[in-house]
């Protein structure tokens, strides 16, 4: 496999983001039952917001929300769809520009197993964990070695760099970049950043974590 970048990654979602967007029109139920919980939000943050589909649930819980993505062309998609209601931002998830401990809730979805290092992406966990607030919860998601897509053994402790094609409307074929997470080896990044473990499942071949801020009480 050539060597990814986080450059490579978001000229990806440049070339596909506008026919990507029309096949991510609903959010996910493992999102809406996360956020269907949230109380007396202040501040949410979404993670690689993309067309925005998660950053409207966001909308309806907290006063301000903040969409983060690496792609132009994604971020316009999401500004049809929520920019009167959400901040939306260019940005990098290893270098998330917001001060530390003001975010009340955030979501972080499908977008970390994008980040083509694991310097990378414990980084970005890092940096999760350096903005939520004191009492504040997060869930992250990543594709794992469970998805049925994948032959991958159950106990694998490790998981693997891959690319799935995206086909666009012509016929061109255009690689995505993916890291493969093993379930114990999502777990333990978790577990060596900055953040707290406070739930851990498998759900339609991904793992979801909902994670608070280590070391920073309500």
């Amino acid at each position: 496999m050539a060597e990814q970048s986080r450059a490579a990654v978001r000229r990806t979602y440049e070339r596909i983001g506008d026919h990507f967007s029309k096949t991510r029109e609903y959010a996910w139920p493992e999102v809406e039952s996360f956020v269907a919980d949230a109380d007396g939000v202040e501040t949410a943050l979404d993670v690689g917001c993309g067309n925005g589909r998660h950053a409207a649930l966001l909308a309806d819980v907290a006063d301000r929300v903040v969409g983060l993505d690496a792609s132009r062309a994604l971020l316009r998609e999401a500004h049809d769809r929520v920019g009167r209601r959400v901040s939306l931002v260019q940005g990098d998830a290893t270098r998330l520009p917001l001060t530390a401990d003001s975010v009340d809730l955030a979501v972080y979805v499908a977008t970390l197993h994008h980040l083509p290092t694991a310097a990378d992406r414990r980084a970005s966990l890092d940096e999760l964990a350096r903005v939520l607030a004191p009492g504040s919860s997060a869930l992250v998601s990543a594709w794992s070695t469970a998805h049925d897509r994948f032959d991958a053994p159950a106990d694998a402790e490790t998981g693997f760099d891959t690319t799935v094609d995206w086909t666009l409307p012509g016929g061109e074929t255009v690689p995505r970049f993916y890291h493969i997470y093993a379930p114990a080896e999502f777990e333990r990044d978790v577990a060596e950043s900055g953040l707290t473990l406070r739930s851990l499942e498998l759900s339609s071949g991904n793992c979801y974590a909902v994670v608070e801020p280590e070391g920073k009480g309500p």
